[in-house]
């Protein structure tokens, strides 16, 4: 579980996050939605660390993130797995090596043991074999499926992916967003998706929170979603479904 608390950030006189206080929980596929320069991104970056928010709490577990100490951080950043918008894959490495770069970088683990776990899961994501080809010779998907692999090879508790689906077709994201949604069951682990694909929110949005103008206007499930009664998600909804319309002519 991870909890958010008052949580404020501005950079220069702008105020990016106002007040934004939610729960994340363990075992569910957990969203956020919003417009472009809604928060979103200054969102995930905070709560991973990679902004320092100007006050607020932000509890992983209980355990205090902002003012841990060195070593809990650490112990802390180490149970976090990352799924970036670009897969952000090392194009010089094979698809083992990719997913292998973090027990190489955080564990002490002996390399026949980063092998079975590289290979667990590659399992997992259904890329068996592909151990030893290149990003550069596997689909968009397959790649997205391989930093699904990496961010969950460390046995990771928190998975935090940014915009999962992006430059993928519908199948695929469908696919992908499922395999979230199953590793997350599975292995019982607090997942935060930014988003702004509805297919998503609509498929695998267990808890849905939403951002408007650096507020929190919203939250609640796939099911609540369409009846929110806020004219800001109405619009923005609504704005989704044309661009999906459009889209798919």
């Amino acid at each position: 579980m991870i909890e958010v608390k008052n949580l404020v950030k501005s950079f220069d006189d702008k105020v990016v996050l106002e007040d934004i206080s939610v729960t994340f929980e363990k075992g569910k596929t957990n969203l956020i939605i919003g417009a472009s320069g809604s928060g979103k991104s200054v969102l995930l970056k905070n709560i991973v660390g990679l902004f320092k928010p100007d006050s607020g709490d932000i509890l992983y577990d209980r355990r205090d993130f902002i003012n841990a100490h060195r070593d809990l951080k650490t112990d802390i950043r180490r149970e976090i797995g990352m799924l970036f918008q670009g897969g952000a894959l090392f194009d010089s490495m094979t698809v083992e090596q990719n997913i292998k770069f973090p027990l190489d970088i955080l564990t002490k683990m002996p390399e026949d043991e980063k092998l079975d776990r590289v290979n667990f899961c590659l399992k997992r994501v259904k890329l068996e074999n592909t151990n030893k080809q290149m990003p550069s010779e596997i689909s968009g998907g397959m790649q997205k499926r391989v930093g699904i692999a990496r961010a969950i090879v460390n046995s990771s508790q928190y998975l935090f992916c940014d915009e999962p689906n992006s430059g993928l077709d519908p199948i695929t994201s469908i696919k992908i967003d499922r395999l979230l949604a199953e590793i997350t069951e599975e292995y019982q682990i607090t997942t935060v998706i930014v988003t702004h694909d509805m297919n998503s929110v609509m498929e695998i949005g267990e808890y849905i929170m939403f951002l408007s103008n650096s507020h929190k206007l919203w939250e609640g499930n796939s099911d609540e979603i369409m009846h929110s009664g806020v004219q800001e998600l109405d619009e923005f909804v609504f704005a989704n479904k044309m661009m999906r319309k459009f889209r798919d002519q």
